[in-house]
């Protein structure tokens, strides 16, 4: 049974369709028929106690790992289709950074847009929404776990990808931080975009839809 804040949009406004979902992880079945839509500006939080397969459900949706049943659909089609069309359309942000740890911050981030294919432009945008200008040319090995966190979620915002898709994003964050992940998050929303994302704690966005999973 879903929770009572979770309010789906209407059939005419999905853009993302899971469809009877099912994963095991360690040979336990985490969940099991699970279906939602997720519309254009919406994000869904996903809450639970740790094993409730949050991150499990994130992984499945970027088709990282292979669900026992069940699809996941944008704009009607199955996204296992064209696997490679699919990571095109969305960005990644895991427990892991996903930086490289001997180039610097401005090194990794340019790597990350030439891949996607960004505008040149975004790039400085990227530096200041994060406050990261003044280390632009840090090594990323020597930063501390807050200033990684913040260069990965700058890879996001520099991704242009419509669904966002978030494993704990405000860990190592202090308030500022929090606070600029708030605001580029909201800003993308507002564009038209999509975010899913695990947590524990309270995202502070405005209208975000919540799936608690493990529920009986």
């Amino acid at each position: 049974m879903l929770p009572r804040r979770f309010m789906a949009p209407s059939p005419s406004e999905i853009a993302l369709q899971i469809d009877g979902l099912a994963c095991r992880r360690g040979g336990r079945r985490v969940f099991d028929r699970l279906s939602f839509g997720l519309g254009e500006g919406e994000l869904l939080a996903l809450t639970g106690r740790n094993g409730s397969g949050k991150t499990t459900l994130l992984r499945a949706v970027a088709g990282l790992v292979r669900p026992d049943a069940g699809t996941v659909r944008w704009q009607g089609a199955d996204t296992a289709d064209d696997p490679e069309a699919w990571r095109d359309r969305l960005a990644w942000l895991g427990h892991l950074d996903g930086l490289k740890g001997d180039l610097s911050v401005a090194e990794n981030l340019s790597v990350a847009q030439r891949l996607r294919g960004g505008a040149a432009d975004r790039l400085d945008g990227a530096l200041v929404a994060f406050d990261l200008r003044s280390l632009a040319a840090r090594v990323v090995r020597t930063l501390s776990a807050g200033q990684r966190r913040r260069t990965a979620l700058a890879r996001i915002v520099l991704s242009a990808a419509p669904l966002w898709l978030l494993d704990e994003p405000l860990n190592a964050l202090d308030v500022p931080a929090q606070q600029a992940f708030r605001a580029v998050l909201q800003k993308h929303l507002a564009a038209g975009g999509l975010a899913i994302a695990a947590t524990h704690a309270e995202l502070g966005v405005e209208g975000a839809r919540t799936l608690e999973l493990g529920r009986a």
